[in-house]
């Protein structure tokens, strides 16, 4: 999906259409960009950005509170569509899915014409636009579909796989990020090909066990199938609050919240967990973890709620401003079915 935060929001709201949008938490209480309008991003606003330097960035830049309920309504709908071309949907978030459509249950022998469906189905029906990429394997269709954003198309066939390796950067390549980037530079690795010719020992001493990994998508080998049921490690919530936690108490209740809406979301998917954690960032950043794993499985809201605040105190909370909390559970399986 296209900016899907900001798309629903400008979709929604006609004033808000061709303006620069972002949406996400106030400037004025550390909040940060969830997702940027196209508008938006023309002035260099991206997500993950802080909203105070987004601001800074574009002076006029609309800011809208996330409404996760209505994003999620949509993304359900979107995925009904998906689901109508193949059963072999993986999805990867709430706007971004992998699809098998080799066999479809359109008929469709062409994948393209798959995808041109399905962009159009989602445009006339949800009034929201989508990009696709269409490629052999996982890999390439992901790089595809970031190539002509928004309300774009890429195929990449066959025997133009190798002319597409060619274009890309080193940075196209799955795990390497900014950092891995220049790295691998240092090493004389410019273009996503020349992982092909790189010395091995240099490469496995700069991304480790990542290297053969690396080699195989550099000549765009990916045998990675579509997993439509693919297993939930885990399950977890966190916030960061606009000014600093100093009172036991409130954090205490803080804590308390998030491990009711991870046992919620435990029930909802039908799991339960043997493992809690809890993650609490200070406010110079330091971030620090904590874990309590049990014989037992568990969904329930009173047990995950005592071992989180139980893990508490294993941290410096009441004694340390805290900037973040967050709650997971860990080590899931399948609820047992009731009996008849």
């Amino acid at each position: 999906m296209d900016a899907f935060y900001a798309s629903v929001e400008q979709r929604d709201d006609p004033e808000l259409r061709g303006k620069p949008l972002a949406v996400g938490g106030s400037p004025e209480s550390r909040g940060v960009v969830a997702a940027a309008s196209y508008e938006a991003r023309k002035y260099g606003v991206r997500s993950a950005m802080p909203m105070a330097r987004a601001v800074r960035r574009c002076p006029e830049l609309l800011i809208v509170p996330p409404d996760f309920a209505r994003y999620k309504e949509a993304s359900q709908k979107v995925m009904r569509i998906l689901h109508s071309a193949t059963p072999l949907v993986e999805p990867l978030s709430l706007d971004e899915a992998y699809l098998d459509v080799t066999e479809n249950l359109w008929g469709e022998p062409l994948a393209t014409n798959v995808a041109r469906r399905i962009k159009q189905r989602i445009q006339d029906e949800l009034g929201l636009t989508a990009s696709a990429g269409v490629a052999p394997n996982k890999f390439l269709a992901k790089i595809a579909s970031g190539w002509q954003k928004p309300d774009g198309l890429t195929v990449i066939a066959p025997e133009r796989v190798e002319a597409f390796l060619q274009k890309l950067p080193v940075e196209a390549l799955w795990g390497v990020g900014p950092v891995t980037a220049k790295k691998l530079r240092a090493i004389g690795i410019e273009r996503l090909v020349d992982i092909r010719t790189a010395d091995r020992d240099a490469l496995a001493k700069t991304v480790g066990s990542l290297a053969d990994w690396l080699v195989e998508l550099s000549h765009g080998r990916d045998n990675r199938p579509v997993e439509p049921n693919r297993e939930t490690k885990s399950v977890s919530c966190e916030t960061t609050y606009a000014k600093d936690l100093t009172d036991l108490r409130e954090i205490n209740q803080q804590i308390q919240l998030l491990a009711e809406e991870v046992a919620g979301d435990l029930k909802r998917k039908g799991l339960r967990a043997r493992t809690v954690t809890i993650k609490v960032r200070y406010n110079n950043f330091t971030t620090v973890t904590r874990s309590h794993t049990t014989e037992y499985f568990t969904d329930s809201r009173p047990d995950l709620v005592n071992r989180a605040q139980m893990l508490l105190e294993r941290t410096e909370v009441g004694a340390r401003p805290v900037r973040l909390l967050g709650v997971g559970a860990h080590a899931l399986k399948l609820a047992e079915p009731p009996s008849p």
